[in-house]
């Protein structure tokens, strides 16, 4: 079947974009026409899917910080409310003990008091992990059309190395991550490791991310490259795309 993609790598590119929902415009719709139309296609999917399941499981779990349930009894009232002088009408049955039961009211303003604090430390959880959850995010793809790692650049500014398969470093070398944003500029270093490992990469200094950016590694001596650009080969590289 023909398709309305240029070469394989785009190939498998789109078949790997559509399974993180990267996609837009037209390469959507190729996409989705392939998907119904092409097993090969379809397959490829398949694949992906299988290979970027374990992303599912790769989310931080954010742990309570130590004394948060210190922090949760000091915060709670240790006296009784006031009693107003006159009562209520007595209520019918097992409601009139709970209505003046004044152990049931501590107890509920306690469960209250607790709950809302809970609710605003899981507020604030919630909030440090939507900053880390990835918003650009680069398949880096060997020559073979293999995707051997990822790039997460996070919504604080903060990026990650995931490799996705073993690299094999020879001994006295080093794997070292550049990016590239302006070719007037050249790329620029932001990693190096002795072994293919997750790792945060150095952007704290760089402009903001964008779309298209370059990502790369390469294969360099064991201190990295003396010249300030890749000497060695490149090993696999991609190109960022905005997270949906």
């Amino acid at each position: 079947m023909s398709r309305d993609i240029d070469t394989q790598f785009d190939f498998d590119r789109i078949a790997a974009e559509h399974v993180m929902g990267l996609l837009e415009g037209e390469e959507a719709l190729t996409a989705e026409k392939l998907l119904e139309q092409d097993l090969e296609f379809a397959g490829r999917v398949e694949y992906w899917r299988r290979r970027f399941s374990a992303f599912d499981e790769s989310a931080p779990r954010v742990a309570p910080s130590d004394g948060l349930w210190e922090r949760i009894d000091a915060a709670l009232p240790t006296t009784a409310p006031a009693i107003a002088p006159t009562r209520a009408p007595a209520k019918p049955g097992w409601r009139a003990g709970l209505w003046d039961s004044l152990g049931f009211w501590r107890g509920a303003g306690l469960a209250g008091s607790a709950a809302a604090l809970v609710l605003a430390i899981g507020l604030n959880a919630s909030l440090r992990e939507q900053a880390k959850k990835p918003v650009m995010i680069a398949v880096l793809m060997t020559d073979s059309n293999r995707a051997a790692a990822v790039v997460n650049v996070s919504a604080d500014g903060t990026a990650e190395l995931v490799p996705l398969d073993d690299i094999v470093v020879p001994p006295g070398r080093a794997l070292q991550i550049w990016t590239l944003w302006d070719r007037a500029r050249g790329p620029v270093s932001v990693g190096l490791v002795n072994r293919a490992t997750r790792m945060p990469l150095q952007l704290g200094s760089l402009p903001k991310t964008g779309v298209d950016q370059l990502f790369e590694i390469s294969l360099e001596p064991e201190g990295g490259s003396t010249i300030g650009r890749p000497t060695g080969p490149v090993l696999m590289k991609g190109t960022a795309s905005t997270a949906l």
